[in-house]
């Protein structure tokens, strides 16, 4: 009877953890109109709804899904199943994230509502079928037009405005604009435009003790703090014959531009923290995002690396890399200091350049030549990105090359065959941590002091994991600490190092050796003088791979780690201890 019940603890447990494991990703659905929703990329379109740009503020924890139509209104949603479509994939759990108002406003019979009416019972109905199914509802108001006028508000002002959204994309700007001007007007004061669309979504939230964004109020603030001039930089004012999406330019003043939803999508989740207490801890904020999808401030790495300010000081600038391949060649100068690299899982910066791939002249380019990325600047760290190099066992093909100082990779992984990893710069530290490192021959090489700790090394054929070119003088080379060394099937000789310069230093220690690694595991590349001035050494090693009676005479088996302390190989002379630092050096707001 007691084997029964410990057997049926355990299977508790096991089903307990799955149930936990099945819960840690949160959906939150979103319902509304062409403010909130996704855009097409197209010709460039710059237009971007606020919840397309959602995705970059939470941390992985939480999946957009944005169900947000252009031209909707609470009626309509419902009227073409769009709502049936939301409310049948909601589970417990998950939020609805509800803003309607600006086509609820306009007269036809497809879409209008009555506020104080129909408006309130269609948001009622979102409300209580999500909490039937488990879920969190949160309501929206809608988001101000840009309408600068007096201080009077005006019906003919309201009607104007509501049939914007509805000839905006037919007729041109110059006919657009005498029909604009009247609502935008010259005054340092916004024009409500809405009424009591604005207070139904409130009154049914206290009514059903529901959370409440006021993003009326956000906008508002936001849009007559910056003025009638500024404030055009939020919306699509487009200028003509500069955006194939819109040939003929666009003056727009209820849809936003990338930077505009960008902005006002980083007030909202502020306030969202507040009234939802629960999606706090998943809210992150970052300088810049880069995202295939369009919900970023830029589609390529480089673009925003390009727009971090030169020599920003005491500061780091955080840029989110989103899921997906991007294929360019990135390079980070010496003057974009202190920048953070933050992937999602999946983002991956990718090229296939290799040595002998001739230039555009016909030369070729050369080992350092064929890196996928250049890192030059310092105080730089990466976290969760994939650097990989696809051109194949083609010979030198770097993934990356790090000529930088203080310069700190958590979690990344650098995939490629032969020179997989330059550790370039002379007088630099570098410090790897959990990190996974792939590649044949020397594909970890260079002259910097480089720890690597937690690794993982993996061999894709015989070949050497390390060839460093640590010069005379120098106090460190390449130090491992507790990492794990494996290898492709079939891979039967690999030594833990061969000396590209003379004074070459590699040291392991208690690192784990997989059968792959050769007894005699060092190299020295023909040279029989570099065994006099290098050190190789090892400390505890495990696995089929360790071997130390078996090692080349010219190697070590250190005694203790006296002065092979992590911080103490990284401190150089400014006393840098990222171990120490940790996160803070990301700088992210939470």
């Amino acid at each position: 009877m007691r084997q029964k019940l410990i057997l049926l603890a355990g299977l508790f447990f096991l089903l307990s953890a799955f149930k936990a494991d099945e819960k840690s990703t949160i959906t939150i659905f979103m319902i509304g109109d062409s403010t909130m929703a996704n855009k097409v990329l197209t010709g460039g379109n710059l237009e971007r709804g606020w919840g397309q740009m959602l995705p970059g503020f939470f941390s992985e924890n939480i999946q957009i899904d944005n169900h947000a139509v252009n031209g909707r209104s609470s009626k309509s949603f419902i009227d073409e199943g769009r709502w049936e479509q939301v409310i049948s994939q909601v589970k417990k759990g998950d939020y609805v994230f509800i803003q309607f108002g600006h086509n609820d406003e306009k007269p036809d019979v497809k879409r209008h509502t009555d506020p104080g009416g129909t408006f309130d019972v269609n948001l009622r109905r979102f409300v209580n079928e999500t909490r039937a199914k488990g879920g969190i509802p949160v309501l929206f108001n809608s988001i101000v037009r840009r309408n600068f006028g007096g201080n009077t508000f005006s019906a003919v002002t309201v009607k104007e405005a509501v049939q914007q959204d509805d000839f905006r994309n037919s007729v041109s700007v110059k006919e657009k604009r005498s029909s604009e001007d009247s609502i935008t007007g010259t005054g340092e004061k916004l024009i409500d435009t809405h009424g009591a669309y604005l207070d139904s979504p409130r009154n049914v939230a206290e009514e059903l003790n529901v959370p409440f964004v006021d993003m009326n109020k956000i906008t508002h603030d936001l849009v007559e703090g910056m003025g009638p001039v500024e404030s055009k930089k939020l919306y699509m004012w487009v200028p003509a014959n500069e955006v194939l999406a819109c040939p003929k330019g666009r003056e727009d003043n209820t849809h936003l531009n990338i930077h505009g939803a960008r902005l006002i999508t980083g007030l909202t989740v502020d306030a969202i923290a507040k009234a939802v207490l629960e999606l706090a801890q998943y809210i992150r904020h970052y300088d810049f995002v880069v995202a295939k999808d369009g919900s970023g401030d830029f589609f390529s790495i480089q673009e925003a690396i390009n727009a971090v300010p030169d020599f920003r000081k005491n500061v780091r600038t955080t840029i989110l890399v989103r899921k997906g391949v991007y294929k360019e060649k990135i390079v980070v100068p010496e003057s974009k200091i202190n920048i953070s690299l933050i992937g999602q899982d999946g983002a991956i910066l990718s090229y296939d350049d290799y040595a002998n791939k001739p230039n555009l002249f016909g030369e070729n380019k050369g080992t350092s030549g064929s890196s996928s990325c250049y890192i030059y600047a310092p105080d730089f760290y990466a976290e969760n990105i994939t650097f990989e190099n696809t051109s194949g066992p083609v010979g030198q093909a770097v993934a990356c090359f790090v000529s930088a100082d203080r310069v700190y990779f958590k979690n990344c992984r650098f995939l490629g065959f032969q020179d997989t990893l330059y550790t370039y710069g002379k007088d630099c530290r570098q410090y790897y941590e959990d990190c996974y490192i792939e590649g044949t021959v020397d594909f970890i090489f260079g002259w910097s002091t480089a720890v690597f700790n937690r690794c993982h090394i993996h061999s894709k054929g015989d070949g050497y994991v390390t060839a460093p070119s640590t010069d005379r003088g120098q106090k460190y080379g390449y130090v491992f600490y507790d990492c794990t060394l494996t290898a492709d099937g079939g891979v039967k000789k690999v030594y833990l190092s061969r000396p590209w310069r003379p004074y070459a230093q590699a040291v392991f220690i208690r690192c784990k050796l997989g059968k792959h690694i050769a007894p005699e595991g060092w190299n020295n590349w023909d040279q029989k003088d570099t065994e006099k001035t290098v050190f190789y050494a090892e400390y505890k090693s495990s696995g089929e791979g360790a071997n130390p009676k078996a090692r080349v005479s010219f190697s070590h088996q250190l005694k203790n780690l006296k002065g092979y302390e992590m911080d103490t190989v990284l401190a150089g002379n400014d006393g840098w201890n990222p171990i120490k630092s940790g996160n803070r050096l990301l700088n992210i707001k939470r």
